[in-house]
């Protein structure tokens, strides 16, 4: 289409209908010494062929992710995605639909998120999820409001061996609430069960742990779940990597009463930090104080199934006062790419997928133990992630790994002080064995 410019009558008449009379009157506002006076200093336009080939001149000088052999996790999880997850999600329908306010209009997006809702209820063990969640982060400072309007309490446990990030919003969730937050260390990388028994008082609402935590051990839920019912309390459980439950004992198996998330790994890609999609699940009994969107199956008049906004206690729709949370955002593009990835992959396929994780990470761990000077953190079970104590500064290994197209682990140093010697590996299906066994070789090259 071409630029027609306004005639001289045409643009005296668009400011006159503006109320100025120069086309500067538009930006007296802006101070005059800080406005462009001369015209911008561009090339000369190209024509597409050479915009492009300039284009690509200019991508080609980026860094190129996908020749780097990642071993960082830490809440954020290189996993292969399979091609018809974009091909499915990305579609134009489900890019561009908004938050499905309007039900008679929205049937497909609706049903999109209810089918998302049922898949984390059968991965975490729950009765009932919503969709409606920034990220695992925000999902757990969510449960731990849900967890004192629920009780009664004003006491939350945080084990620190929660992702320090989680319990960053987690304070930053409580700061202007009647809620207290308090921490318990962690032991050997996981949550000490009678410390945690004693630390649990009359006014405690819910105990916060993750497993796998964020050391890779996975704590033993059963008897902290027993620990914490014992005096009335809520058991809440962060999983920042939802492949784990592929094989492990889903939460709400052995005693949650929330389970929060992140589901980053199912399906959506690293994209340097986000989007990411937040999970959170309950059991039914506490439905309605469950924060966020929750879509309803139902049937009209005519007995045909329908879906719909349900339980809609966000402040948008009641009092300010009386909502359970205050969290309006749509991720259901994110939650439509986790229905898709799982679907794809199947209850198999699931557990495929998490049984190499734990076999090749496994594979990574006992090859860097025999490496002199090199010795496991904690002797505990874990699932794709594990903690090395070094003999080198954990930073400059990882400068010396990415001369070699390796993007090494976290330096827990950066959240722990007293592990500023120990290094955060993560091993997923995409790491193969050789890229295990060079990293190995250069780990023996830096003694």
């Amino acid at each position: 289409m071409k630029y027609i410019p306004a005639t001289p009558a045409e643009r005296e008449h668009m400011l006159g209908a503006v109320g100025v009379q120069r086309v500067d009157d538009l930006f007296r506002d802006i101070p005059a010494e800080v406005r462009l006076r001369r015209p911008l200093d561009l090339p000369a336009p190209l024509a597409d062929p050479d915009l492009l080939a300039h284009l690509r001149d200019l991508a080609a000088r980026n860094t190129d992710c996908d020749r780097l052999a990642c071993f960082l996790g830490a809440g954020a999880y290189d996993h292969f995605v399979p091609s018809t997850v974009p091909h499915l999600a990305l579609r134009p329908e489900f890019l561009t639909a908004y938050t499905p306010y309007q039900a008679e209009i929205m049937q497909g997006e609706l049903q999109a998120i209810y089918e998302y809702q049922t898949m984390m209820c059968e991965l975490t063990g729950m009765e009932v999820a919503n969709a409606s969640m920034y990220d695992g982060a925000s999902a757990t400072g969510e449960a731990a409001s849900m967890a004192a309007d629920l009780t009664k309490r004003r006491e939350v446990i945080v084990s620190t061996a929660v992702h320090p990030e989680y319990r960053q919003v987690l304070r930053t969730y409580t700061s202007h609430l009647p809620i207290t937050v308090r921490e318990l260390p962690a032991i050997d990388g996981a949550t000490p069960i009678e410390a945690a028994r004693a630390a649990i008082t009359d006014d405690t609402a819910a105990l916060i742990v993750q497993s796998p935590n964020f050391f890779g051990v996975i704590e033993d839920g059963e008897a902290l779940a027993q620990a914490v019912h014992e005096r009335g309390a809520l058991l809440v459980v962060a999983v920042a990597e939802p492949i784990s439950l592929g094989i492990l004992r889903p939460p709400g198996d052995y005693g949650a009463d929330i389970v929060t998330g992140e589901g980053q790994a199912l399906g959506n890609a690293l994209n340097l930090g986000g989007p990411y999609l937040g999970i959170i699940a309950t059991r039914e009994t506490y439905v309605r104080r469950i924060p966020g969107r929750l879509v309803g199956r139902t049937v009209d008049t005519a007995g045909r199934p329908g879906y719909v906004l349900t339980l809609q206690t966000r402040e948008q729709h009641i009092r300010r006062a009386k909502a359970t949370s205050n969290i309006c955002t749509n991720e259901s593009l994110n939650a439509l790419i986790a229905a898709v990835y799982l679907a794809t992959l199947g209850r198999q396929g699931m557990a495929h997928v998490a049984e190499l994780c734990a076999r090749k990470a496994h594979y990574a761990r006992e090859r860097i133990r025999e490496v002199p000077g090199y010795a496991l953190a904690f002797d505990a079970p874990t699932f794709n992630e594990f903690a090395v104590r070094c003999p080198v500064p954990p930073e400059e290994i990882n400068r010396q790994l990415l001369e070699h197209d390796i993007l090494g682990g976290l330096p827990l140093g950066r959240f722990y002080p007293e592990y500023r010697d120990c290094w955060l590996l993560c091993v997923t299906e995409q790491r193969s064995k050789s890229e295990i066994d060079r990293l190995v070789d250069h780990l023996e090259g830096l003694r």
